[in-house]
Protein backbone atom coordinates (compact mmCIF):
# COMPACT_ATOMS: atom_id res chain seq x y z
CA UNK A 1 0.00 0.00 0.00
CA UNK A 2 1.15 3.25 -0.74
CA UNK A 3 0.20 7.02 -0.21
CA UNK A 4 -0.58 9.56 -3.34
CA UNK A 5 -1.39 13.27 -2.45
CA UNK A 6 -3.29 15.00 -5.60
CA UNK A 7 -2.11 18.91 -5.67
CA UNK A 8 -5.13 20.96 -7.17
CA UNK A 9 -6.44 23.87 -7.46
CA UNK A 10 -9.96 25.72 -7.06
CA UNK A 11 -11.18 24.69 -10.58
CA UNK A 12 -13.56 21.83 -11.25
CA UNK A 13 -12.11 21.66 -15.07
CA UNK A 14 -8.93 20.18 -12.97
CA UNK A 15 -10.06 18.26 -10.06
CA UNK A 16 -12.72 16.03 -11.84
CA UNK A 17 -10.18 14.36 -13.82
CA UNK A 18 -8.37 12.98 -10.97
CA UNK A 19 -11.33 11.77 -9.14
CA UNK A 20 -11.61 8.58 -10.65
CA UNK A 21 -8.11 8.24 -10.63
CA UNK A 22 -8.30 8.79 -6.53
CA UNK A 23 -10.98 6.61 -6.64
CA UNK A 24 -9.33 3.88 -8.57
CA UNK A 25 -5.62 3.92 -6.80
CA UNK A 26 -8.21 3.57 -2.72
CA UNK A 27 -9.58 0.35 -4.92
CA UNK A 28 -6.48 -0.75 -5.18
CA UNK A 29 -5.44 -0.75 -1.71
CA UNK A 30 -3.87 2.50 -1.93
CA UNK A 31 -4.07 5.29 0.47
CA UNK A 32 -5.17 9.10 -1.36
CA UNK A 33 -4.99 12.69 0.48
CA UNK A 34 -5.82 15.95 -1.44
CA UNK A 35 -3.85 19.37 -0.96
CA UNK A 36 -6.63 22.07 -2.52
CA UNK A 37 -9.48 24.15 -0.92
CA UNK A 38 -11.71 21.92 0.78
CA UNK A 39 -15.12 22.65 0.36
CA UNK A 40 -14.33 22.34 -3.44
CA UNK A 41 -12.38 19.31 -3.26
CA UNK A 42 -15.19 17.19 -1.24
CA UNK A 43 -18.03 18.63 -3.65
CA UNK A 44 -16.29 17.02 -6.32
CA UNK A 45 -14.20 13.94 -4.43
CA UNK A 46 -17.00 13.07 -2.19
CA UNK A 47 -17.41 14.09 1.82
CA UNK A 48 -15.58 11.74 3.06
CA UNK A 49 -11.93 13.07 1.37
CA UNK A 50 -9.36 13.05 3.23
CA UNK A 51 -8.04 16.93 2.41
CA UNK A 52 -5.30 19.18 3.57
CA UNK A 53 -6.49 22.75 3.54
CA UNK A 54 -4.58 24.74 0.86
CA UNK A 55 -5.35 27.31 0.81
CA UNK A 56 -8.49 27.31 3.43
CA UNK A 57 -11.09 28.42 1.86
CA UNK A 58 -11.87 29.99 -1.93
CA UNK A 59 -14.36 32.97 -1.11
CA UNK A 60 -15.32 35.14 -3.74
CA UNK A 61 -12.94 37.62 -2.27
CA UNK A 62 -10.01 35.53 -2.87
CA UNK A 63 -11.04 35.01 -6.81
CA UNK A 64 -9.51 37.64 -9.12
CA UNK A 65 -11.94 39.36 -11.41
CA UNK A 66 -10.41 39.30 -15.37
CA UNK A 67 -12.39 41.53 -17.36
CA UNK A 68 -14.21 39.13 -19.73
CA UNK A 69 -13.31 40.85 -22.97
CA UNK A 70 -9.51 40.78 -22.69
CA UNK A 71 -7.41 38.00 -24.98
CA UNK A 72 -4.52 36.99 -25.92
CA UNK A 73 -1.12 38.02 -23.99
CA UNK A 74 -2.85 40.18 -21.72
CA UNK A 75 -5.07 37.15 -20.86
CA UNK A 76 -1.76 35.04 -20.38
CA UNK A 77 -0.50 37.63 -18.28
CA UNK A 78 -3.61 38.08 -16.07
CA UNK A 79 -3.87 34.18 -15.58
CA UNK A 80 -0.14 33.72 -14.24
CA UNK A 81 0.34 37.66 -12.49
CA UNK A 82 -3.06 37.30 -10.80
CA UNK A 83 -4.14 33.84 -10.31
CA UNK A 84 -1.98 31.00 -10.90
CA UNK A 85 1.18 32.85 -8.99
CA UNK A 86 -0.87 34.04 -5.71
CA UNK A 87 -2.39 30.67 -6.16
CA UNK A 88 0.94 28.97 -5.89
CA UNK A 89 2.30 31.34 -2.62
CA UNK A 90 -1.34 31.28 -1.13
CA UNK A 91 -1.02 26.99 -1.33
CA UNK A 92 2.73 26.70 -0.11
CA UNK A 93 2.40 26.42 3.46
CA UNK A 94 -0.46 24.03 3.12
CA UNK A 95 1.40 21.75 0.94
CA UNK A 96 4.47 21.67 2.54
CA UNK A 97 2.42 20.80 5.68
CA UNK A 98 0.28 17.77 3.73
CA UNK A 99 3.20 16.49 2.50
CA UNK A 100 5.14 16.68 6.11
CA UNK A 101 1.78 14.89 7.64
CA UNK A 102 0.73 12.50 5.03
CA UNK A 103 4.40 11.44 4.00
CA UNK A 104 3.22 10.70 0.41
CA UNK A 105 5.27 8.48 -1.55
CA UNK A 106 4.25 10.36 -4.69
CA UNK A 107 2.82 13.43 -5.07
CA UNK A 108 0.68 14.73 -8.40
CA UNK A 109 0.59 17.65 -9.01
CA UNK A 110 -1.66 20.14 -11.42
CA UNK A 111 -0.42 21.85 -14.06
CA UNK A 112 -1.85 24.93 -12.78
CA UNK A 113 -0.67 24.25 -8.85
CA UNK A 114 3.31 24.06 -9.27
CA UNK A 115 3.17 24.90 -5.78
CA UNK A 116 2.63 21.39 -5.97
CA UNK A 117 5.38 19.97 -8.04
CA UNK A 118 8.08 22.98 -6.46
CA UNK A 119 7.58 21.68 -2.61
CA UNK A 120 7.37 18.28 -3.67
CA UNK A 121 10.94 18.74 -5.20
CA UNK A 122 12.00 20.76 -2.24
CA UNK A 123 11.46 17.81 -0.04
CA UNK A 124 12.77 15.10 -2.19
CA UNK A 125 9.26 13.62 -2.75
CA UNK A 126 8.41 11.84 -6.13
CA UNK A 127 6.19 13.88 -8.55
CA UNK A 128 3.98 13.52 -11.00
CA UNK A 129 2.22 15.82 -13.34
CA UNK A 130 -1.59 16.04 -13.74
CA UNK A 131 -2.18 17.65 -16.88
CA UNK A 132 -5.62 18.45 -17.26
CA UNK A 133 -5.01 20.04 -20.83
CA UNK A 134 -3.15 19.77 -23.81
CA UNK A 135 -1.75 23.63 -24.23
CA UNK A 136 1.23 23.26 -22.35
CA UNK A 137 2.21 20.27 -25.08
CA UNK A 138 1.99 22.96 -28.19
CA UNK A 139 4.61 25.50 -26.58
CA UNK A 140 2.51 27.99 -27.38
CA UNK A 141 5.13 30.78 -26.26
CA UNK A 142 7.66 29.83 -28.54
CA UNK A 143 6.88 32.25 -30.97
CA UNK A 144 6.91 35.13 -28.64
CA UNK A 145 10.23 34.85 -26.99
CA UNK A 146 9.79 37.91 -24.66
CA UNK A 147 6.73 36.66 -23.56
CA UNK A 148 8.50 32.92 -22.93
CA UNK A 149 11.48 34.57 -20.48
CA UNK A 150 8.76 36.67 -18.86
CA UNK A 151 6.96 33.61 -18.06
CA UNK A 152 10.33 31.90 -17.12
CA UNK A 153 11.33 34.45 -14.93
CA UNK A 154 7.89 33.99 -12.94
CA UNK A 155 8.59 30.63 -12.41
CA UNK A 156 12.21 31.38 -11.51
CA UNK A 157 11.16 34.03 -8.52
CA UNK A 158 8.13 31.21 -7.29
CA UNK A 159 10.66 28.80 -7.16
CA UNK A 160 12.89 30.99 -4.84
CA UNK A 161 9.98 31.79 -2.71
CA UNK A 162 8.52 27.93 -2.14
CA UNK A 163 10.59 25.39 -3.79
CA UNK A 164 14.30 24.81 -3.92
CA UNK A 165 16.61 27.27 -5.12
CA UNK A 166 18.73 24.59 -7.02
CA UNK A 167 15.93 22.53 -8.76
CA UNK A 168 15.67 22.67 -12.14
CA UNK A 169 12.37 20.99 -12.79
CA UNK A 170 9.63 22.81 -15.00
CA UNK A 171 6.96 22.36 -12.07
CA UNK A 172 4.64 21.96 -15.38
CA UNK A 173 6.33 18.76 -16.43
CA UNK A 174 7.44 16.21 -13.93
CA UNK A 175 10.74 14.43 -15.06
CA UNK A 176 9.05 11.44 -13.62
CA UNK A 177 5.98 10.86 -15.19
CA UNK A 178 3.19 13.28 -17.08
CA UNK A 179 -0.60 12.15 -16.65
CA UNK A 180 -2.45 13.38 -20.33
CA UNK A 181 -6.00 13.15 -20.00
CA UNK A 182 -6.23 13.20 -24.04
CA UNK A 183 -5.03 11.31 -26.63
CA UNK A 184 -2.16 12.36 -29.57
CA UNK A 185 -5.01 11.65 -32.33
CA UNK A 186 -6.68 14.93 -30.99
CA UNK A 187 -3.53 16.72 -29.18
CA UNK A 188 -0.98 16.11 -32.29
CA UNK A 189 2.69 15.54 -31.48
CA UNK A 190 3.89 17.50 -28.36
CA UNK A 191 6.70 19.97 -28.66
CA UNK A 192 7.01 19.60 -24.67
CA UNK A 193 6.80 17.11 -22.25
CA UNK A 194 8.91 14.15 -24.64
CA UNK A 195 8.74 10.29 -23.52
CA UNK A 196 7.35 11.34 -19.49
CA UNK A 197 3.82 11.79 -21.36
CA UNK A 198 2.17 8.78 -20.73
CA UNK A 199 -1.86 9.27 -22.85
CA UNK A 200 -4.61 8.28 -20.66
CA UNK A 201 -7.68 10.15 -22.40
CA UNK A 202 -10.19 11.33 -20.08
CA UNK A 203 -10.88 10.20 -16.96
CA UNK A 204 -14.76 9.72 -16.14
CA UNK A 205 -16.01 9.08 -12.58
CA UNK A 206 -19.15 8.86 -10.78
CA UNK A 207 -20.02 12.94 -9.95
CA UNK A 208 -22.08 14.40 -7.59
CA UNK A 209 -25.42 15.08 -8.85
CA UNK A 210 -26.61 18.12 -10.93
CA UNK A 211 -30.22 19.31 -10.54
CA UNK A 212 -32.53 17.28 -11.35
CA UNK A 213 -32.95 16.46 -15.19
CA UNK A 214 -36.48 15.47 -16.78
CA UNK A 215 -35.32 13.00 -19.21
CA UNK A 216 -38.80 12.76 -20.27
CA UNK A 217 -38.58 16.15 -22.12
CA UNK A 218 -36.28 14.71 -24.65
CA UNK A 219 -37.64 14.08 -27.98
CA UNK A 220 -36.26 10.87 -29.39
CA UNK A 221 -38.05 11.84 -32.92
CA UNK A 222 -35.09 15.06 -33.08
CA UNK A 223 -31.37 15.52 -32.84
CA UNK A 224 -30.20 17.33 -29.67
CA UNK A 225 -28.18 20.14 -28.68
CA UNK A 226 -25.93 20.58 -25.70
CA UNK A 227 -24.74 24.25 -25.33
CA UNK A 228 -22.66 25.52 -22.61
CA UNK A 229 -19.66 27.37 -21.73
CA UNK A 230 -18.22 25.40 -18.57
CA UNK A 231 -17.85 26.58 -14.80
CA UNK A 232 -15.83 29.66 -15.27
CA UNK A 233 -17.27 31.62 -18.37
CA UNK A 234 -20.48 32.62 -17.33
CA UNK A 235 -19.24 36.33 -17.11
CA UNK A 236 -18.51 36.31 -21.28
CA UNK A 237 -21.57 33.77 -22.37
CA UNK A 238 -24.67 36.36 -22.19
CA UNK A 239 -24.79 37.28 -25.51
CA UNK A 240 -23.32 33.76 -27.15
CA UNK A 241 -25.84 31.98 -25.46
CA UNK A 242 -28.60 33.94 -26.84
CA UNK A 243 -27.35 34.01 -30.50
CA UNK A 244 -27.45 30.09 -29.57
CA UNK A 245 -30.77 30.45 -28.82
CA UNK A 246 -32.08 32.05 -31.52
CA UNK A 247 -30.15 29.71 -34.27
CA UNK A 248 -31.29 26.55 -32.58
CA UNK A 249 -34.95 27.56 -32.17
CA UNK A 250 -35.21 28.66 -35.85
CA UNK A 251 -34.16 25.08 -36.35
CA UNK A 252 -36.94 23.20 -33.64
CA UNK A 253 -38.71 21.10 -36.51
CA UNK A 254 -35.78 19.16 -36.42
CA UNK A 255 -33.52 19.46 -33.59
CA UNK A 256 -34.04 20.88 -29.84
CA UNK A 257 -31.78 22.61 -27.59
CA UNK A 258 -30.30 22.11 -24.01
CA UNK A 259 -28.56 24.76 -23.02
CA UNK A 260 -26.61 25.64 -19.20
CA UNK A 261 -27.78 29.06 -18.43
CA UNK A 262 -26.05 29.44 -14.94
CA UNK A 263 -26.58 32.87 -14.58
CA UNK A 264 -30.15 32.97 -16.47
CA UNK A 265 -29.97 35.20 -19.50
CA UNK A 266 -31.80 33.14 -21.15
CA UNK A 267 -35.11 33.09 -18.22
CA UNK A 268 -37.82 33.90 -19.53
CA UNK A 269 -41.60 32.83 -21.63
CA UNK A 270 -40.42 29.51 -23.50
CA UNK A 271 -37.92 28.32 -21.26
CA UNK A 272 -37.23 26.21 -17.81
CA UNK A 273 -36.00 29.49 -16.17
CA UNK A 274 -33.42 31.03 -14.33
CA UNK A 275 -33.91 28.53 -11.71
CA UNK A 276 -34.80 25.63 -13.91
CA UNK A 277 -38.65 24.43 -13.49
CA UNK A 278 -39.27 21.18 -14.68
CA UNK A 279 -42.58 19.51 -15.53
CA UNK A 280 -45.03 19.24 -12.56
CA UNK A 281 -42.24 20.58 -10.08
CA UNK A 282 -43.75 23.89 -10.58
CA UNK A 283 -40.34 25.13 -8.23
CA UNK A 284 -38.95 27.96 -10.62
CA UNK A 285 -37.78 31.24 -8.71
CA UNK A 286 -36.03 33.06 -11.44
CA UNK A 287 -37.56 36.10 -13.16
CA UNK A 288 -39.66 34.17 -15.98
CA UNK A 289 -39.81 31.16 -14.69
CA UNK A 290 -42.64 29.21 -16.40
CA UNK A 291 -44.05 26.40 -14.90
CA UNK A 292 -43.20 23.87 -18.06
CA UNK A 293 -40.20 24.03 -20.16
CA UNK A 294 -40.37 25.00 -23.59
CA UNK A 295 -40.74 22.13 -26.07
CA UNK A 296 -37.66 23.42 -28.25
CA UNK A 297 -35.07 25.09 -26.01
CA UNK A 298 -34.30 24.24 -21.88
CA UNK A 299 -32.37 26.45 -20.66
CA UNK A 300 -31.34 25.62 -17.12
CA UNK A 301 -28.48 26.12 -14.52
CA UNK A 302 -26.41 23.19 -15.01
CA UNK A 303 -26.91 19.77 -16.12
CA UNK A 304 -25.97 15.97 -15.50
CA UNK A 305 -23.05 16.37 -18.12
CA UNK A 306 -22.08 12.73 -18.74
CA UNK A 307 -25.53 11.16 -18.91
CA UNK A 308 -27.04 13.98 -21.19
CA UNK A 309 -24.32 13.51 -23.85
CA UNK A 310 -24.97 10.05 -24.01
CA UNK A 311 -28.49 11.20 -25.65
CA UNK A 312 -26.76 14.19 -27.42
CA UNK A 313 -25.69 14.38 -31.27
CA UNK A 314 -23.75 17.61 -31.26
CA UNK A 315 -22.20 19.95 -28.52
CA UNK A 316 -21.89 23.55 -28.76
CA UNK A 317 -19.27 24.82 -26.52
CA UNK A 318 -16.08 27.27 -25.36
CA UNK A 319 -13.62 24.65 -26.09
CA UNK A 320 -12.96 23.76 -22.72
CA UNK A 321 -11.22 20.64 -22.97
CA UNK A 322 -13.36 18.16 -20.43
CA UNK A 323 -15.93 19.45 -22.63
CA UNK A 324 -14.55 18.72 -26.01
CA UNK A 325 -12.83 15.09 -24.61
CA UNK A 326 -15.97 13.88 -22.99
CA UNK A 327 -18.45 14.61 -25.79
CA UNK A 328 -15.64 12.97 -28.49
CA UNK A 329 -15.43 9.95 -26.19
CA UNK A 330 -19.25 9.53 -26.85
CA UNK A 331 -18.31 10.17 -30.15
CA UNK A 332 -20.46 13.57 -30.32
CA UNK A 333 -19.12 16.50 -32.78
CA UNK A 334 -18.68 20.00 -31.90
CA UNK A 335 -19.19 23.32 -32.91
CA UNK A 336 -16.07 25.37 -30.84
CA UNK A 337 -16.22 29.19 -29.98
CA UNK A 338 -13.18 29.67 -27.86
CA UNK A 339 -13.05 32.62 -25.63
CA UNK A 340 -9.75 32.63 -24.05
CA UNK A 341 -6.69 30.93 -22.60
CA UNK A 342 -6.15 27.06 -23.56
CA UNK A 343 -9.32 27.12 -25.49
CA UNK A 344 -8.07 28.33 -28.67
CA UNK A 345 -5.58 25.60 -28.86
CA UNK A 346 -7.91 22.83 -28.08
CA UNK A 347 -10.65 23.88 -31.07
CA UNK A 348 -7.77 23.98 -32.89
CA UNK A 349 -6.89 20.09 -32.02
CA UNK A 350 -10.87 19.58 -32.68
CA UNK A 351 -11.21 21.01 -36.08
CA UNK A 352 -7.97 19.54 -37.09
CA UNK A 353 -8.65 16.21 -36.55
CA UNK A 354 -12.38 16.72 -38.35
CA UNK A 355 -14.31 16.51 -35.30
CA UNK A 356 -15.92 19.86 -35.47
CA UNK A 357 -16.37 23.18 -36.89
CA UNK A 358 -15.02 26.79 -35.34
CA UNK A 359 -17.10 29.85 -35.20
CA UNK A 360 -15.24 32.89 -33.68
CA UNK A 361 -16.99 33.79 -30.05
CA UNK A 362 -16.75 37.55 -30.09
CA UNK A 363 -18.39 37.81 -33.74
CA UNK A 364 -20.86 35.13 -33.35
CA UNK A 365 -24.24 35.29 -33.82
CA UNK A 366 -27.37 33.39 -34.98
CA UNK A 367 -26.56 33.48 -38.65
CA UNK A 368 -23.03 31.74 -37.92
CA UNK A 369 -23.85 29.42 -35.25
CA UNK A 370 -27.28 28.39 -37.32
CA UNK A 371 -24.90 26.32 -40.09
CA UNK A 372 -22.08 25.27 -37.99
CA UNK A 373 -24.16 23.50 -35.95
CA UNK A 374 -25.76 22.14 -39.13
CA UNK A 375 -22.65 20.97 -40.13
CA UNK A 376 -21.62 18.91 -37.44
CA UNK A 377 -25.01 17.10 -37.47
CA UNK A 378 -25.54 16.87 -41.27
CA UNK A 379 -22.17 16.26 -42.69
CA UNK A 380 -20.92 12.37 -42.07
CA UNK A 381 -17.53 13.64 -42.54
CA UNK A 382 -17.70 15.35 -38.87
CA UNK A 383 -19.52 12.37 -36.81
CA UNK A 384 -16.84 9.86 -38.27
CA UNK A 385 -13.83 11.81 -37.34
CA UNK A 386 -15.42 11.92 -33.92
CA UNK A 387 -16.15 8.58 -33.57
CA UNK A 388 -12.74 7.97 -34.56
CA UNK A 389 -11.14 10.23 -31.70
CA UNK A 390 -13.66 8.56 -29.40
CA UNK A 391 -12.46 5.64 -30.16
CA UNK A 392 -9.10 6.47 -29.42
CA UNK A 393 -10.25 8.15 -26.02
CA UNK A 394 -12.14 5.13 -24.80
CA UNK A 395 -9.08 2.43 -25.73
CA UNK A 396 -6.43 4.85 -23.64
CA UNK A 397 -7.81 3.65 -20.56
CA UNK A 398 -8.76 6.50 -18.57
CA UNK A 399 -8.57 6.46 -14.60
CA UNK A 400 -6.93 2.46 -14.34
CA UNK A 401 -4.31 3.52 -16.75
CA UNK A 402 -3.46 6.65 -14.91
CA UNK A 403 -3.71 4.56 -11.44
CA UNK A 404 -1.27 1.96 -13.73
CA UNK A 405 1.13 4.45 -14.57
CA UNK A 406 1.41 5.51 -11.12
CA UNK A 407 2.09 2.42 -9.74
CA UNK A 408 5.00 2.21 -12.06
CA UNK A 409 6.16 4.92 -11.24
CA UNK A 410 6.10 4.26 -7.12
CA UNK A 411 7.91 0.60 -8.27
CA UNK A 412 10.39 2.36 -10.44
CA UNK A 413 11.41 4.72 -7.54
CA UNK A 414 11.32 2.17 -5.04
CA UNK A 415 13.82 -0.22 -7.21
CA UNK A 416 15.88 2.50 -7.82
Amino acid sequence: MSRCLFVVPPLVGHINPLVGVASELESRGHRVAWAGVPEIVRRLAGPDAHVFASPASWADADRPVRPPDIRGPEALRFLWERFLVPLADAMADGVRDAVLAFRPDVVVADQQAPAGALVAERLGVPWATSATTPAEFTDALAAMPKVAAWNDALLRELRLRVGDPEGTADPRFSPHLVLAFTVPELAGRPARGGDRIRWVGPSLAARPAAADFPWEWLDPGRATVLVTLGTANADAGGRFLTACAQALRARADRLQAVVVDPEGVLGGPGTAGAAGTFPGTGTGTGAGASSMPAEDLLAVPAVPQLPLLRHADAVVCHAGHNTVVEALWHGVPLVVAPIRDDQPVVAAQVCDAGAGVRVRFGRATADRIGPAVDAVLYDPGHRAAARAVGSALRAAGGAAAAADHLEQLLEDKEHG
